[in-house]
């Protein structure tokens, strides 16, 4: 039989477009989350209500890194196959070709923009809510280890764990999923920005260079601009994300959203902007572009 990863001519890498969304993803996730870490813990120590100093500064910054280690593979494929998996299924699998105004072709799909748009928005949407099944778990104790609460994610685990033994498992279980609605809440509307933007901008690049897929660097540097706008417009509900699993006991969101307007006003909802605009810029650089590098290796595209 053949393996699916040994190449023939006129064929993929791996023919199985989920096989290549899980490996794809998987890399894309573990490349930009190790690579960008120191970032985004100055990110959460900026937005730690116990202040940048007191929560670690410049000290420890790869405090966590173990837990982000372990979900982000598991978390990006999760995404990437939910996300490619709907694109293909809402899709038209023969796209019309159409030309530009030099008369070289570029794929458009039928049935207009405004579908596609929508199918991407449709598609991101759910591969978020999948992907914070992992996703949720690997923040709180991360971000725990980030801002100082414990040595390490080791720790922070343990000591939730260890909680099963006074409060019972349930209650474990919603300490490991706390801010799972305001993660949600926050995710997807990023999501909804960054990616049918990507597409948007994936679709101009092909119409311009008559090419029917964007290269790695390509897709990288539109991911970018894409990752950057959404960061921005979605910073107030990272603060509250934030503040939500490093509270010492869980809150209500409405609770926590009027507890930080009392304590510190409406300009705390844009601490951290600056790392958090420029960590997911350049993390949207690295993630979506070795994602595009690595599906079109694994779709044997030419990636130049």
């Amino acid at each position: 039989m053949q393996n699916v990863l040994e190449p023939r001519e006129g064929k993929a890498w791996v023919e199985s477009p989920y096989l290549r969304s899980l490996i794809a993803g998987g890399l894309a996730g573990t490349t930009v989350d190790m690579s960008l870490f120191p970032l985004d813990t100055l990110k959460t120590r900026l937005q730690s209500d116990a202040g940048f100093a007191a929560s670690g500064g410049f000290r420890g910054i790869y405090k966590g890194l173990g837990s982000a280690f372990v979900g982000s593979a598991p978390g990006a494929a999760l995404f990437f196959i939910t996300y490619d998996s709907i694109k293909r299924h809402l899709t038209p699998s023969t796209p019309k070709i159409a030309h530009n105004a030099e008369g070289k072709p570029y794929a458009q799909v039928e049935g207009g923009r405004g579908r596609e748009a929508g199918v991407h928005m449709l598609a991101a949407s759910l591969g978020e809510v999948a992907a914070c099944a992992v996703r949720v778990p690997t923040e709180v104790v991360k971000q725990r280890a980030q801002a100082s609460q414990h040595p390490s994610s080791l720790s922070a685990l343990t000591y939730i764990l260890n909680q099963r033994h006074t409060h019972g498992l349930r209650h474990v279980w919603m300490e490991l999923y706390r801010g799972w609605s305001i993660t949600l809440l926050r995710e997807v509307p990023f999501t909804v920005i960054q990616f049918p933007l990507w597409e948007a901008l994936k679709r101009w690049r092909m119409h311009n260079s008559g090419k029917s897929e964007v290269s790695g660097l390509e897709g990288g540097l539109l991911g970018s601009v894409a990752g950057a706008v959404a960061a921005g417009v979605t910073t107030p509900l990272d603060v509250l994300k934030t503040r939500m699993m490093l509270a010492k006991e869980k809150q209500p969101m409405m609770s926590m959203l009027k507890q930080i307007l009392q304590q510190s006003g409406p300009r705390a909802f844009f601490a951290g902007i600056g790392p958090r605009v420029g960590w997911i810029a350049t993390g949207g650089a690295i993630f979506l572009g070795s994602y595009q590098w690595a599906s079109n290796a694994l779709g044997g595209v030419e990636d130049v």
